[in-house]
């Protein structure tokens, strides 16, 4: 049985979809919602703010049902919040915790029913990490499910100090973390990385050496080849063009090209405790679209902006005002 001194409400407000299609058709806030109860290995956290991310649009236009967990469905992988009750079995984390994470382990393969869009959600104790003291809830919803996968895409690859990388869409939620870790974690020997003009000296804040502008350049005509593309965007039929022989290019939108190959995140919250001294030291920051912050009433606009693909780094959706 989970413990918990405070009394819990028994419902709660989420937004949730009974039917696969467009956000703005079929996401609806709901305010009669069961709070979940955690499973001896999991804790139930206080929503603060929830990132959310392609996958969720994805999923909820019904593109992984074959493999989803049955609807409705509350949308949200990403959360930071408070810890409120604890499992059982769970001996890292107590209440009053201020924790974060990607609740989903397998992203897309039977993702929560119960998503992060929502103002209580249970997840297991595995997946989560201490939230860094020096970053908001919001900023801290925007990391978990961009920078495991970027770092997963990494370590795939072997990536490693003195090695030159190629990042894809390097203005994006995963592109954005990519240029840092292999900057400032890796220590990458040169970090180049295309987006659109007006996001040319974010790259290069973030540790861009090369900021190739793709409206107008291909980076695949650079006489320059790497020893590793990271593909943000889906474009491995031209990012195949721009490795070193015997590189490795690693996609997170399919499909693959040979030699590439197509990375799947298995979320873990043991990457975020290993980066976590990074964040609280500013050498990584985590990157919010200046204009990506929204309320919870606002959860159907902030999905529009998602959907434009044009969001600088993340969008956060503050639970918690």
């Amino acid at each position: 049985m989970a413990s918990s001194t405070a009394t819990l409400p028994s419902k709660m407000k989420a937004w949730s979809y009974s039917e696969y299609g467009k956000s703005s058709d079929v996401l609806k806030l709901d305010s009669d919602v069961v709070v979940p109860q955690p499973n001896d290995d999991q804790v139930l956290v206080k929503v603060v703010a929830a990132g959310i991310n392609p996958v969720d649009f994805k999923r909820m236009l019904g593109m992984f049902k074959q493999i989803d967990s049955p609807l409705p469905i509350i949308p949200g992988y990403d959360v930071a919040g408070v810890v409120v009750k604890v499992g059982s079995q769970v001996k890292k984390f107590k209440e009053g915790d201020e924790v974060y994470g990607d609740i989903d382990e397998t992203a897309v393969d039977h993702a929560k029913q119960i998503g992060t869009i929502a103002e209580y959600t249970a997840v297991e104790e595995k997946l989560l990490a201490l939230k860094p003291k020096n970053l908001s809830f919001v900023e801290a919803a925007g990391l978990p499910l961009a920078t495991e996968t970027a770092y997963g895409g990494l370590e795939r690859c072997q990536f490693c100090t003195g090695k030159s990388i190629l990042v894809l869409g390097g203005a994006g939620g995963v592109g954005t973390m990519v240029v840092q870790l292999a900057k400032h974690v890796y220590g990458a020997s040169k970090v180049a990385a295309t987006s659109s003009t007006s996001k040319l000296d974010l790259l290069k804040s973030l540790g861009a050496d090369l900021p190739i502008d793709y409206t107008k350049q291909n980076f695949e005509d650079l006489p320059e080849k790497f020893d590793v593309v990271y593909d943000s965007v889906g474009q491995c039929d031209r990012a195949v063009k721009a490795v070193k022989e015997g590189g490795r290019v690693v996609t997170i939108v399919g499909p693959a090209v040979p030699p590439a190959f197509i990375y799947f995140l298995t979320a873990n919250g043991a990457v975020l405790e290993k980066l976590n001294p990074f964040f609280e030291s500013g050498k990584i920051k985590p990157m919010i679209d200046p204009k990506g912050v929204f309320p919870f009433s606002q959860t159907r606009e902030a999905f529009a902006y998602l959907e434009t693909g044009r969001v600088t780094g993340k969008v956060v959706i503050s639970v918690i005002p």
